[in-house]
This record gives C-alpha cells, sequence and structure tokens, in this order.
C-alpha cells in the first residue's frame, strides 16, 4: 500500500495544518481513502483538505482530531481561517504529474469549451458546486489507466461583463 507523504521543504506556501495533517496521516499509514471513509468525503476532497484548499467543517476538524490523534484544539486554530486557493502551484507547474494536468487543459481546453457551449449553450464552470473522484481502471491488456471524473454546476444564460 503506498502513502502519500508530504516534503514541506516542496511546498513553502502551505499552511501550518499540511505539514501537522500529513505527519500524523505518515504516521498511522493512512490512505486518503481511508481517511474520507472515516470522515464522509470523497478521497480527493480529503486530500484538498490535507493540502489547504478546501475548508473543512467543524465536524470534518472533529474527526481528523480523533482519526489522527491531533489536539482538536491545534487543529482547529491551525484550520480556522479560509482556504487560500491557487497559491501553492506555481506556474506553470514543475511537478510532472500536476504539469499533465495543466497540459490537458492547455491542449483540449477550448475543445471542451466549444462541445460545452454547444451542448449548454453560453455558460461557465466554477469550482464552486464541485465535485471530483478519481478511480483505477484496469484494461484487457493488464494496462492501468487514470480515470479522472470532473462534475460542475454549470452556470447558464447571458453573461455580465
Amino acid at each position: 500500500m503506498s502513502i502519500a507523504t508530504l516534503d514541506t521543504t516542496q511546498h513553502p506556501n502551505l499552511p501550518a495544518s499540511a505539514a501537522t495533517l500529513f505527519n500524523a496521516k505518515a504516521k498511522k499509514q493512512l490512505t486518503f481513502e481511508q481517511i474520507a471513509e472515516e470522515i464522509g468525503r470523497n478521497e480527493v476532497a480529503a486530500a484538498a483538505i490535507f493540502y489547504g484548499q478546501a475548508k473543512p467543517s467543524p465536524e470534518d476538524i472533529q474527526k481528523l482530531s480523533s482519526l489522527l490523534e491531533i489536539d482538536q484544539q491545534i487543529l482547529e486554530s491551525q484550520m480556522g481561517g479560509f482556504p487560500d486557493r491557487g497559491r501553492t502551484v506555481e506556474m506553470p507547474p514543475k511537478e510532472p504529474l500536476i504539469y499533465r494536468l495543466y497540459e490537458i487543459v492547455q491542449n483540449y481546453g477550448y475543445a471542451y469549451k466549444a462541445v460545452l457551449n454547444e451542448k449548454f449553450g453560453d455558460g461557465i464552470m466554477s469550482a464552486i458546486s464541485f465535485s471530483t473522484k478519481v478511480e483505477k481502471e484496469t484494461d484487457k491488456d493488464g494496462n492501468n489507466w487514470a480515470v479522472i471524473t470532473l462534475r460542475d454546476h454549470l452556470t447558464t444564460g447571458q453573461l455580465s461583463h
């Protein structure tokens, strides 16, 4: 079983809670899937909390405190503010997997936009009403494929400038 850990020297813009959470996660040898099951979220949402990219609910903090054996007051003080999304990755990204996701948008962004416009009309996507999941698919030849689903509520209609 592989456990995602964090090298804080490679991520200087993460909140203090990231180191606290990742250290406890490594000590407990828990995957994001296991953590997500315990807190009642999907694994990408759980990971986003660890990176400070999603705001945890008071229930999330309580469950994480219990699961990871971290003092709840420490988590509350470290996670009490609002996420500062987008600061953690320099553009263009240097980490190969993050860069490849960025490359998908660079190469297919306008194609996605055209198809979305044809299906939904004039509209925009946002990450406000958004969900995502990662699945592993193995084909008949034994090749593993990453299946990333992005689900968003599309706001349609006349856009104001």
